[in-house]
């Protein structure tokens, strides 16, 4: 775990802390090479080939109180047949996880998947 990952870690309650640790191994296994830039102050990580949010990278994990969200930059053009996404922006859709199950369903990591390939201006 990256030193600026954990520092975020730092500043969460310990189930919040848990959730992201557990969302950032999903994403580390649907993408292996991924790259994480955090912004501690934020409390925001982002995931895909590069530091620049809209045109490297696909998704983000945010911080939250009791929760966290793992949000698609581009998630208004993902699939998702199980309707986990929320949002009504142009682009950026999230699904907020309260419970570790919910990063154990199967849909969330068809969404990741769909997601890490979904791109078109990523430099894989």
């Amino acid at each position: 775990m990256s030193e600026e990952f954990t520092q975020m870690l730092a500043t969460a309650n310990p189930e919040v802390a848990t959730l992201a640790a557990q969302a950032r191994a999903l994403l580390q296994d649907v993408m292996p090479e991924v790259v994480e830039v955090v912004w501690p102050t934020q409390n925001i990580a982002g995931y895909g080939v590069g530091p620049k949010k809209m045109s490297e990278q696909f998704c983000y994990i945010a911080l939250f109180k009791n929760r966290i969200n793992l949000g698609f930059y581009y998630g208004a053009d993902l699939p998702d047949p199980h309707h986990l996404l929320e949002g009504t922006g142009q682009n950026l859709r999230h699904v907020k996880i309260s419970q570790p199950e919910q990063l154990e369903n199967s849909a969330l990591r068809t969404l990741v998947e769909a997601a890490s390939k979904h791109l078109p201006k990523l430099k894989k």
